[in-house]
């Protein structure tokens, strides 16, 4: 056929189907904010909610639970010491009802002290209850118990603030600007975090007295370093990135790119990390208060409690179980819900 040769077309050679018969296999995907986005991810991971759900329950409880029996934390009734759990309800079906079992060397007798085997005698403790049982000095452990939450509360608000406030901007600055500066804060976070908690916190005592402000301290000494670390290695991933080279070409200034281009882009694997610090920071109350280095008596911690029930653990085991239950509780509750933060800021573990 020759480059000259006309083509001409028939009208029935196209067929036009119509709108009516267009198919068309794409798929319309209804636009959704970041946010709404993450809380939907974070919605949908069942430990995650399951984390809060008890959380919450731990915040309301530290609040009203110190005022539901009509006892204070420090109040003392030496006629009311070693007092088993009992429950009002609870007694009718064998549980909670006042009773344990003790070692003799006769043998495990069953004791219960709020009533008497004399049905002649009165003991003054038939229409008292303590939910969680007293110690050694009459106390009742239910109040102590929640007062203690309330520091393992604090503790954990004191770790989130100390790491957003102090650990992330220290981490943008070494990071991004680099060089010498990196070079000197990194050096210092390193000698710093060289010290063990347990020395640096010896010395506080020397300086002031054993208590909050001492553990305060402690925390905000050392732990805002692994923050700054993740806070600098995110930094050094995104500051050779096009968009902040265009900002800098743009003349935006140093901090403006640091809080304005940077954080947005890391603030969700930051807030991950800060969650994951809660625990390691309770932990670290507890295990001070357990050696000694606490709250002062009678203020009481859950470290406190549980090293108080510790001496007697083998006589009067229900002592030790309340804190440890509720201590044990809130660790794992803060762990699921920075689980369940990591997957939902996670782009990678979005749902295709």
């Amino acid at each position: 056929m020759s480059n000259n040769t006309e083509i001409k077309f028939l009208p029935d050679d196209f067929n036009f189907i119509g709108k009516d018969k267009l198919q068309v296999n794409d798929e319309t995907f209804a636009g959704q904010s970041y946010w709404k986005d993450i809380i939907s991810r974070f919605t949908k991971n069942k430990g995650s909610i399951v984390g809060v759900v008890f959380i919450l329950f731990i915040i309301i409880m530290a609040v009203i639970g110190p005022s539901m029996t009509g006892h204070t934390y420090d109040s003392q009734i030496i006629q009311h010491q070693n007092l088993a759990p009992r429950v009002p309800g609870l007694e009718k079906i064998g549980i909670f009802n006042g009773s344990e079992e003790m070692s003799t060397s006769t043998g495990i007798v069953n004791v219960n002290k709020y009533v008497s085997d004399d049905p002649t005698i009165t003991t003054g403790l038939e229409k008292i209850y303590y939910w969680f049982g007293t110690d050694v000095l009459g106390r009742d452990i239910f109040t102590r118990t929640w007062v203690g939450t309330r520091i393992s509360l604090y503790i954990a608000l004191i770790a989130v603030l100390v790491d957003m406030c102090f650990g992330m901007v220290y981490g943008l600055i070494s990071g991004y600007f680099g060089g010498r500066v990196d070079m000197v804060m990194q050096r210092f976070a390193e000698i710093l975090n060289g010290i063990p908690t347990l020395v640096i916190v010896t010395l506080l005592i020397l300086v002031f007295k054993p208590g909050l402000l001492t553990i305060t301290l402690a925390l905000a000494f050392t732990g805002w370093i692994g923050m700054s670390r993740i806070a600098r290695a995110q930094v050094l991933k995104l500051k050779e990135q096009e968009f902040i080279l265009a900002s800098k070409t743009l003349g935006a200034k140093d901090l403006f790119i640091i809080f304005k281009e940077i954080l947005p882009n890391i603030f969700g694997q930051l807030i991950v990390m800060s969650m994951f610090s809660i625990p390691n920071a309770i932990f670290t109350e507890a295990f001070l208060a357990f050696i000694g280095l606490g709250v002062p008596q009678p203020l009481a911690s859950l470290g406190s409690l549980i090293s108080d029930a510790f001496k007697s653990f083998t006589t009067h085991p229900y002592m030790i179980v309340f804190p440890v239950v509720v201590l044990a509780i809130i660790m794992l509750s803060f762990n699921m819900m920075a689980d369940g933060l990591r997957d939902a800021f996670d782009p990678k573990m979005k749902e295709m």
